[in-house]
């Protein structure tokens, strides 16, 4: 692969190369290679990719719905590698199903295991934004009155990022079908704190209820703002979202 050094950055196949945008950045590398599709529909020796292209397609339009339904959360903010590190996870979910043959392997029965469901929480969704680091507080999620708390919270151990004068924190309780891709997210009502919120106790009770739609997961957002002459301004800098799945029914 090299990089394209010109005026006008080319797209298409010309002479054997493919010129083409990673990453927003024009590359050029060799045409060809690897089989065609022909090939990878009817040979027996291609039976393990057409297995695996399966099982990919399932993970892709998982990741696609996950993605759509956690957007409230990091609005206006682009990650980076966030779809290719979500198929990491979800593929190797879908490794956990042991019921379907190898080929016909799914997310959602992944999830019928508690590896499945720890693998989903215990994921860093924002390698860069951490909240058990950036919040390093106990927690509880009550799954009866669907209130998340942080019992014992001080404002001074929030790691603040350049510029930030006031954290805001999302809570959600995102009801996922797995199956089906159908989803509903009940939000809480945000709370905004500044640097010298008094507070020793936070309590965020999402404002609706799921209704048994798929799988309810808790979910914990954060974003950073700057106060200037009493407006407040969003950062978008790298490390200014964090996302957190904290509990799962």
């Amino acid at each position: 692969m090299a990089k394209q050094k010109s005026v006008i950055p080319m797209v298409g196949t010309i002479g054997g190369i493919n010129f083409y945008f990673l990453h927003g950045k024009p590359v050029a590398r060799i045409a060809g290679g690897g089989f065609n599709s022909k090939d990878v529909r009817t040979k027996k020796s291609m039976q393990r990719v057409r297995e695996n292209g399966s099982e990919f397609g399932d993970c892709s339009r998982v990741n696609k719905k996950f993605r759509e339904a956690l957007r409230p959360f990091y609005s206006h903010h682009k990650f980076t590698f966030f779809h290719s590190r979500l198929m990491t996870l979800f593929t190797a979910i879908k490794a956990l199903d042991v019921v379907s043959a190898r080929g016909k392997r799914q997310v959602f029965k992944g999830l019928e295991h508690d590896a499945g469901k720890a693998l989903l929480r215990d994921f860093k969704y924002t390698p860069d934004c951490v909240l058990s680091q950036v919040l390093p507080f106990e927690s509880t999620m009550d799954w009866a009155t669907y209130t998340f708390q942080f019992p014992r919270f001080s404002v001074d151990r929030v790691s603040f990022i350049a510029g930030a004068t006031h954290v805001a924190l999302q809570f959600g309780v995102l009801d996922f079908n797995f199956e089906t891709l159908e989803y509903a997210l009940h939000m809480a009502d945000g709370q905004m704190l500044p640097k010298d919120f008094a507070g020793t106790r936070l309590s965020m009770t999402s404002t609706s209820f799921p209704a048994g739609l798929g799988t309810p997961l808790a979910v914990l957002g954060i974003r950073y703002y700057q106060e200037v002459d009493g407006a407040m301004y969003l950062l978008h800098a790298q490390n200014g979202v964090g996302i957190a799945v904290v509990s799962i029914k």
